[in-house]
C-alpha cells in the first residue's frame, strides 16, 4: 500500500508538470491499487472470523464481495481514464511532448509492480486468498500499463508530431484495466450463482469416495464455494447389514480422504445409504 502511495505520487506530479496524459492515468491507476488495497485490509479482518451463530459457514463470503469490490473499481477506473483520453484526442494538440523524467517514472513502475505482483500472488497461493489474488493481477495490470505508457512517453518525445501517442497509451491502459477487472470479477460472480467445482475436480472426489474401504458406491456428488473455500455433500452407499457405528466410521474415512488429497475443502457432508434398498428402488423406478 505505501508502495502505491509513493508511485501514485510522483507519477501524478510528474505526469501533471510534464503534460503526460498517459502517466497521469497510470497514476489513477496506482490509485486504485491504493484504494484496493485497503479494501482488501479492511475485508480480511472480517472474512478471516470463525463461524458464529448467525454465520456457521463462517465469512468467506466477504472474500467475494471483497473481489467484487476490487473488480468494479477497475472497470470504473478503466472507463473513466478511456473517455478522457477520447475527449482529448478530439481536441487540437499543442502541448509539448513529455519529457524523459516522465519515460524512467513509467520504467520505475513497470519494476516496482511486476515485483509487487510476484510477492502478492506467491503470498496468495500459500494462504489460498481469492481477493488477495485478485489484488495480485491489480499489480500487474498496473505494471503491463505502464509499458505502453512508456512507450508513448518516448515515441512522442523522439516525433513531436506523434505526441497524440499519449492520449493513445492512456487508452491502451484503460483497455488493460477492463481486462484485469474481468477476470477478477468473473470468479466471484460464478461463486455468487453457486457454480460447482470443474469437471475434472468432480471426477477425483467421486473416485476417491469411491476407493474408500466400505463405499459400495457414490451418487448425489454436489459441490459449492464459498470464498476460496469448497463445500461437498454426496450420497455414500453402503452395506445395509452395518451397524450406525460402522457406517458413520466409513462417512469418516471418506472426508479424512478427501480433506487429505483435495485441496481447498472446508467442510465434506455425507448422507449413509443402504446399498441394496437404493438399487432396488432405481430398479422400481426404471420399471415404472
Amino acid at each position: 500500500m505505501f508502495i502505491n502511495i509513493a508511485l501514485m505520487s510522483v507519477k501524478f506530479v510528474a505526469g501533471w508538470m510534464m503534460g503526460s496524459r498517459a502517466l497521469v492515468s497510470d497514476a489513477v491507476h496506482s490509485f486504485s491499487d491504493f484504494f484496493t488495497d485497503a479494501v482488501i485490509l479492511l475485508g480480511a479482518r472480517f472474512w478471516s472470523e470463525p463461524p458464529d451463530i448467525n454465520h456457521p459457514y463462517g465469512h468467506r463470503r466477504i472474500e467475494t464481495l471483497t473481489s467484487i469490490i476490487v473488480g468494479l473499481t477497475l472497470t470504473l477506473v478503466g472507463f473513466y481514464i478511456a473517455w478522457d483520453a477520447i475527449l482529448a484526442l478530439t481536441r487540437e494538440n499543442t502541448h509539448e511532448p513529455p519529457g524523459w523524467l516522465a519515460f524512467w517514472i513509467a520504467i520505475l513502475s513497470v519494476v516496482s509492480k511486476e515485483a509487487l505482483y510476484r510477492w502478492t500472488v506467491n503470498v496468495a497461493r500459500k494462504t489460498e486468498c481469492l481477493a488477495l489474488h485478485a489484488n495480485a493481477w491489480h499489480h500487474r495490470s498496473d505494471a503491463f500499463s505502464s509499458i505502453p505508457v512508456a512507450i508513448a512517453i518516448a515515441g512522442a518525445h523522439l516525433i513531436p508530431s506523434l505526441r497524440f501517442l499519449d492520449n493513445v497509451g492512456a487508452i491502451i491502459v484503460a483497455a488493460l484495466l477492463i481486462q484485469v477487472s474481468y477476470r477478477i470479477v468473473r470468479p466471484a460472480i460464478d461463486e455468487i450463482t453457486e457454480i460447482g467445482a470443474p469437471r475434472d475436480l468432480m471426477h477425483d472426489i467421486d473416485r476417491r469416495a469411491r476407493n474408500v474401504q466400505g463405499v459400495l458406491d457414490v451418487h448425489a456428488v454436489r459441490t459449492r464455494y464459498i470464498g476460496s473455500k469448497m463445500l461437498v455433500d454426496m450420497h455414500i452407499l453402503v452395506d445395509p447389514t452395518l451397524t450406525v457405528e460402522q457406517g458413520h466410521a466409513i462417512a469418516s474415512r471418506v472426508c479424512n480422504e478427501l480433506h487429505t488429497h483435495v485441496s481447498n475443502i472446508v467442510e465434506v457432508l455425507t448422507h449413509i445409504e443402504p446399498f441394496g434398498v437404493e438399487r432396488k428402488k432405481e430398479h422400481r423406478t426404471l420399471d415404472a
